[in-house]
């Protein structure tokens, strides 16, 4: 089969390997869809400690194989693969809080992904129920997208949105637009998406007319116009710059909460900000990292509902052959989400 691989820095191959097959309590994906994420690109930008591999943890696609001793699955039945999976016997793991193992292995990090035909599903993985069906009538896309999205909820569950609040989220990319979305969908008051680039603002205005796109200029300026002086209820950093932190910390109202979703670059973590201002504004300051598979559960479930709709965050999709351009293409911040589908 054909994959794309990662033997080092810079070093993308898309080439021929051996077609894998399901053991006993795995099970064979035939990949129709996946996504490349900002993870992926830190990967080529820098390389991973375990290399090769075949890149890509945000995929869906169809039962190929069911090993022996799996239940509960059938060739053929449309599935979406959570990523990361833990050693199961953990406080962490018990707890049901599998992304924060200590062990913690995800497919297309670790071992082999979705960037190739077929992707198999380890044992422990598949018993930890990683392998979900697809609601009807959702998209193979949209359906590797709840990889993505449900990092954004679990992000969303600490911002304890109140009906009418003001949100605001610095970053108009393809994690932005989501966090705007469930934000819009959950009953916030105003939603403020802010960004340098003004071409992604546009997309995301196309997708949601009610969105209040803020460019590069007069940012703290027009949040307090557009809130009457009071700030933002709760700040949502969607891009991985300290600048991004700083701004966060300039514009939120009395108790509201800042978000801070995006990790920082190795070697720029450390950030001056003015503690005093949640202090004297009683606000909360949090982060998140990875989801739960409830979370994951949770937004497949979601998106089958059609309530919300994802389908406009991917804006290129490619055949596997073309991976060197995807991923320029993704790099450039051309659009928003590019992938790979797969017939």
């Amino acid at each position: 089969m054909k994959a794309a691989r990662l033997y080092a820095k810079d070093d993308l191959r898309v080439e021929a390997v051996p077609d894998p097959a399901a053991g006993a309590g795995e099970v064979l994906v035939r990949v129709r869809a996946a996504m490349i994420c900002g993870t992926d690109l830190r990967m080529l930008a820098n390389g991973s400690k375990v290399l090769p591999v075949t890149l890509g943890h945000e995929l869906a696609g169809v039962i190929e194989e069911v090993g022996p001793g799996v239940r509960g699955y059938a060739r053929g039945q449309a599935v979406a693969v959570a990523p990361n999976y833990g050693c199961g016997v953990c406080d962490q793991c018990v707890a049901g809080r599998t992304h924060h193992c200590a062990s913690l292995q995800a497919i297309g990090i670790h071992l082999d992904g979705g960037f190739a035909e077929y992707v198999r599903v380890p044992a422990a993985a598949v018993a930890q129920g990683n392998v979900c069906p697809v609601p009807d009538g959702l998209s193979f896309a949209e359906a590797a997208l709840a990889e993505p999205f449900s990092c954004v909820y679990s992000s969303f569950e600490r911002a304890h949105l109140v009906p009418g609040d003001a949100v605001l989220v610095i970053g108009a990319g393809p994690i932005g637009l989501m966090h705007a979305k469930l934000y819009a969908m959950a009953g916030a008051g105003m939603v403020m998406i802010h960004d340098l680039n003004e071409q992604r603002l546009a997309v995301c205005a196309r997708e949601d007319p009610t969105f209040v796109t803020l460019g590069p200029d007069r940012v703290k300026e027009r949040v307090q116009e557009l809130t009457r002086g009071r700030g933002a209820d709760v700040i949502v950093t969607a891009a991985s710059s300290a600048a991004t932190q700083q701004l966060a910390f300039a514009l939120p109202a009395l108790d509201a909460r800042v978000i801070f979703f995006g990790g920082l670059p190795a070697g720029k973590e450390v950030v001056p900000l003015d503690t005093n201002v949640i202090h004297y504004k009683q606000i909360t300051v949090t982060g998140t990292t990875r989801q739960s598979l409830a979370h994951y559960r949770q937004c497949l479930r979601m998106l089958g509902s059609h309530r919300l709709s994802l389908r406009g965050v991917v804006t290129a999709a490619f055949p596997l052959e073309r991976a060197a351009e995807a991923f320029a293409t993704a790099a450039r911040g051309e659009g928003l989400k590019s992938g790979f589908e797969l017939a």
